[in-house]
C-alpha cells in the first residue's frame, strides 16, 4: 500500500479540526445530542474527548515522549468548565487542533516519538490522528443529524490504517475478542468500492489459522462488501448500518459480522 504524504496528513488533521468545528458551533446543532455510534457520549462529551485527544498527541511528540504519557501532563485536556457552550467549546477545540498541526509540521515525519503500534515517530501520530479524527467528525456528524463527507484517498487509507491496527494487535497485545481472530478457518472478506473515489480500493482479508492477512486486491471471497467508498470504510468502522444503508452484503454474512465483533483496539 501506499501512505499518504506526511504533510498531506497534517493537512487533513487541520481540514477536519475546521469541519468539526465548524459543525459543534453551527447555530441548532445540540451539544446534548445522543451520539448514535457512541451511545455512552453526548456530542458535547465526544468533542471534549477529542479535543483531549489532540492535546495529548500534541504533547507526545513535543516532547518526543519515549512512553506513553499520564493524562495529568496534558494541560488544558479538561476543555472548558461550562458545559453547553457552544462557541468556547469550539475555540478549545481549535485551539487542540492547530497546536497539534503545528507541532507535527515542525517535528517532521521521521521525528522519534513513541508510539503503541510498533511504529516510533511522528509519522504514526499524523496518519493516526488522521483516521481518529476523521471517523469521530463522523460520530459527530450523525449525533447532529448532517451530511457527511471524506476525501476518497483518505477513506482508503483509514481502511488501510484499521486493517493494520488490527492485526497488529491480535498479534501482539491481544484482548479475548482480537485473539479469536487467531483462530480463522480460512474465510475471507472482500472489501470493494464501487464508485471511483480513489483507485484500487478494494480490499481482501483472510481469517487464516495464523492469524488476519490482507492485501489490496479483486478476489472472490466468502463475502462481499460492496458501496461506495466512504460507506465501505464506515460500515468496516462500525460507524453504519449493513442493513438499509447505502452498502450491501453478498455472501456469507456471518463471516462479516464475526470480523466486526472481534476486529476492536480491545
Amino acid at each position: 500500500m501506499t501512505l499518504l504524504a506526511y504533510d498531506r496528513y497534517c493537512d487533513e488533521i487541520a481540514l477536519q479540526v475546521r469541519q468539526f468545528t465548524d459543525l459543534v458551533t453551527a447555530p441548532g446543532t445540540e451539544l446534548a445530542a445522543t451520539v448514535p455510534t457512541c451511545p455512552d457520549w453526548t456530542l458535547e462529551e465526544l468533542t471534549r474527548h477529542m479535543g483531549e485527544a489532540l492535546r495529548w498527541v500534541e504533547v507526545t511528540v513535543r516532547t518526543r515522549a519515549s512512553a506513553e504519557v499520564p493524562a495529568e501532563r496534558v494541560p488544558d485536556a479538561a476543555g472548558p468548565a461550562a458545559r453547553g457552550d457552544a462557541a468556547t467549546l469550539g475555540e478549545w477545540f481549535a485551539r487542540g487542533g492547530e497546536s497539534v498541526v503545528r507541532t507535527l509540521r515542525e517535528a517532521g515525519p521521521d521525528a522519534v516519538v513513541w508510539g503503541w503500534a510498533g511504529v516510533h515517530t511522528a509519522a504514526f501520530w499524523a496518519r493516526r490522528m488522521t483516521h481518529e479524527i476523521t471517523v469521530h467528525r463522523a460520530d459527530a456528524a450523525l449525533a447532529a443529524g448532517v451530511p457527511y463527507e471524506v476525501a476518497g484517498e483518505v477513506a482508503a487509507d483509514a481502511i488501510d490504517e484499521w486493517l493494520e491496527i488490527v492485526t497488529f494487535v491480535q498479534r501482539n497485545d491481544p484482548h479475548d475478542a482480537a485473539r479469536e481472530l487467531r483462530g480463522g478457518d480460512g474465510r475471507s472478506i472482500h472489501l470493494h468500492a464501487t464508485d471511483t473515489a480513489a483507485p484500487n480500493a478494494e480490499w481482501v482479508i483472510e481469517l487464516a489459522p495464523g492469524g488476519v492477512v490482507w492485501r489490496r486486491g479483486h478476489e472472490k471471497a466468502s463475502v462481499a462488501l460492496r458501496g461506495p467508498l466512504t460507506e465501505v470504510m464506515l460500515a468496516f468502522y462500525r460507524r453504519a448500518p449493513l442493513e438499509g444503508g447505502a452498502v450491501e452484503v453478498v455472501g456469507e454474512r456471518d463471516v462479516l459480522d464475526y470480523w466486526l465483533e472481534r476486529a476492536t483496539f480491545g
